[in-house]
């Protein structure tokens, strides 16, 4: 049920954080466990917060797991069906918590669930592919020799930037890679995770695109939306106005996140988390505000009035930094 209620927020979350979706096989969207989605990871947990909205089944995700600390905050992420995974990084201790979330999926493929899991293993801010770790393909064998007809379904995912606000976003996915479709069924176990990893990584190669972080132009080429002139006039108006109604907010966030030392590849995750949660309480306070000069009518247009001015904005603001 929480997972649910989180999800449904998010889906209306997203619209005014990303102006831009584009997939290429949305029907694949519709997709039904066991499915294992292979992505790669260029923006933190944004990654897979837009594609567990996007997907008409529950996804589960597979997380850093020093995330997990406190009792508290791991209920929260279990809650919204995030599992641990541990890097040597955190503690040689910490690896044994890998067998019971590895178990744990495989039990959810044997359920008919889908498991999202980044193949890179950590987050970098760049339109590159980086060599991908053998975890995903591990988790597909342990199925695979259970005779779960596990199928992984390649995603590459790709922004227009990872410093501007409102999102262009385009999802490459598929095809579907199984067990038959590996070229050398090898019974040698390590072979067999070298082939599987090597199968989703020529297909990401596909999906995620290629470009330098100093290449502006091909950037704009690859990702700018142009908006209609219509779409442009009708919107500047409350766009200006969201701009203004939301600077204060934005504005602090931003430099909360700086000074508490946000890495550049998780200021966009930091962001979203944090006005996910302060934003109803920022629209609330701007609301009664308007209930004291204006009457509660008022106040119910707004609202209304403020996000949608705040959805303009992002329509209209730069895409391409």
């Amino acid at each position: 049920m929480f997972y649910q209620f989180v999800k449904l927020i998010a889906k209306m979350a997203i619209h005014f954080y990303c102006r831009h979706i584009t997939i290429n096989t949305k029907e694949l969207l519709k997709s039904k466990g066991p499915l294992l989605l292979a992505v790669n990871h260029p923006n933190s947990f944004l990654d897979a917060i837009i594609l567990c909205t996007l997907f008409k089944q529950p996804v589960y995700s597979l997380a850093r797991g020093d995330a997990f600390k406190g009792k508290l905050i791991s209920w929260i992420l279990r809650s919204i069906k995030i599992l641990p995974v541990y890097r040597i990084s955190e503690g040689v201790e910490n690896l044994e918590g890998n067998y019971a979330t590895f178990s744990a999926c495989t039990e959810l493929f044997k359920k008919g669930g889908i498991v999202l899991i980044f193949s890179e293993g950590r987050c970098e801010n760049e339109w590159h592919l980086r060599p991908l770790k053998k975890g995903t393909a591990r988790l597909a064998v342990a199925a695979w020799q259970q005779n779960i007809p596990l199928k992984i379904l390649p995603a590459g995912i790709n922004y227009n930037s990872f410093n501007l606000f409102g999102k262009n976003v385009q999802i490459n996915m598929g095809p579907f890679i199984e067990l038959d479709s590996i070229q050398n069924t090898y019974t040698d176990h390590g072979r067999l995770l070298n082939e599987v990893t090597a199968a989703i990584e020529k297909q990401l190669q596909l999906l995620v695109y290629e470009i330098d972080t100093t290449d502006r132009k091909k950037r704009i080429a690859t990702f700018h939306v142009t908006q209609p002139l219509i779409k442009r006039l009708l919107l500047w108006l409350p766009g200006a106005t969201g701009f203004i109604l939301h600077w204060p907010l934005y504005s602090l966030l931003k430099q909360l996140i700086i000074k508490k030392g946000g890495s550049r590849e998780h200021f966009d995750s930091m962001m979203v988390g944090l006005l996910f949660v302060l934003y109803p309480f920022y629209l609330l306070s701007v609301v009664l505000i308007t209930v004291a000069f204006g009457g509660r009518y008022h106040a119910l247009a707004a609202i209304i009035i403020i996000p949608f001015c705040g959805w303009c904005y992002v329509q209209l603001k730069q895409q391409i930094d």
